[in-house]
């Protein structure tokens, strides 16, 4: 409710900018990509995405509800994970269905509005998932550089405000991106990309405006690269204390849980510096689209399998959850059938 809400007030603030301005163009809808003319090959991408879709929506409710279910995964690091999994489903479900209707259906249209609302939901979830992800880092570092003061310094209120804070962060932020790109006036409304990408809507100004929305995306470069090099100097400290440990087994148990957050991390971060960072083409680019594909599906897609499959709790959660799922309608099927 507070994010549809806030989502309604974004929208009235941008078209209250765009009426009061002289140059303002009557664009009420925007042409996203279209992926082939040919039918069958709209049809063939259609499927690849719902393919890829419900493998990150099952994947990462999978975890939610394994988290969720079993009390034993009540802990700093799968409440983290949880909400982690929750941000991944988010970003997918802002930019994917509308991109497998329009193919389905065979358009290339969204409403302004409905624009507005993708960008602010991606940015929102992708600068959650962002701002998360430096938080997991400092977990993993209190639990094995400073094992015995662990559950002091990551008890349920701490991590309960920092959660907060990452979600508070990620709606600003969302709602910045959301203002600096819209309040400038278009000249066209054909955007060269699936979605509605910032890079390829400020290429659509008629003013020089988007210099606002650059300055943002410069600033947020900026943070995100203080956050990385703080990750960085993070994992240089776990795995100075991770090669003191003296046991093999928990060595690999500390590099497990360390190593996959890293790839994901690094992944999530270079492809999204590099598509929004860089000057978008003026024509469609096979290129633009492969990186964009990547840092929208791979993460979400990577999350569930390098946090659930490398990990036994998590595993043994899914197949206690699966099991008990299975009973549930066993048990149903018997009584009404």
């Amino acid at each position: 409710m507070i994010i549809n809400r806030y989502v309604a007030l974004t929208l009235h603030f941008v078209f209250s900018s765009r009426s009061g301005m002289n140059n303002q163009s009557s664009i009420t809808e925007f042409l996203l990509l279209e992926f082939s003319a040919i039918r069958e090959l709209q049809i063939l991408h259609f499927l690849l995405f719902l393919v890829l879709y419900l493998s990150v929506l099952s994947g990462n409710l999978l975890i939610v509800s394994a988290v969720t279910w079993d009390r034993h995964l009540h802990t700093p690091l799968y409440f983290f994970l949880m909400n982690l999994a929750i941000q991944d489903i988010g970003s997918v479900s802002a930019i994917i269905p509308k991109s497998m209707v329009n193919s389905f259906m065979n358009t290339r249209h969204i409403s302004f509005s409905g624009c507005v609302a993708q960008v602010f939901s991606f940015v929102f979830f992708v600068g959650s998932d962002f701002f998360l992800l430096t938080v997991m880092a400092y977990d993993r570092f209190v639990a094995i550089c400073n094992p015995l003061h662990y559950e002091m310094v990551m008890n349920k209120q701490t991590c309960t405000q920092m959660v907060a804070t990452v979600w508070i962060t990620g709606f600003f932020y969302g709602a910045l991106h959301t203002g600096g790109t819209f309040v400038v006036p278009f000249c066209s409304n054909i955007v060269n990309q699936f979605y509605c990408e910032i890079p390829h809507l400020l290429k659509l100004s008629c003013s020089n405006s988007y210099l606002v929305e650059i300055f943002v995306l410069v600033v947020s470069a900026i943070i995100e690269l203080g956050c990385f090099v703080f990750i960085i100097i993070t994992y240089v400290l776990i795995f100075s204390a991770v090669l003191r440990i003296p046991s093999v087994q928990g060595r690999q148990k500390a590099l497990s849980t360390c190593l996959p957050h890293l790839i994901v991390f690094s992944i999530f971060i270079f492809t999204g510096w590099f598509a929004y960072l860089r000057p978008p083409s003026h024509t469609p680019s096979t290129f633009d689209l492969v990186l964009t594909v990547i840092y929208t599906f791979l993460p979400p897609l990577m999350n569930p399998v390098i946090y659930s499959m490398r990990n036994k709790e998590i595993k043994n959660a899914i197949v206690k959850l699966l099991i008990s799922l299975c009973s549930s309608i066993e048990t149903y099927l018997t009584i009404f059938m």
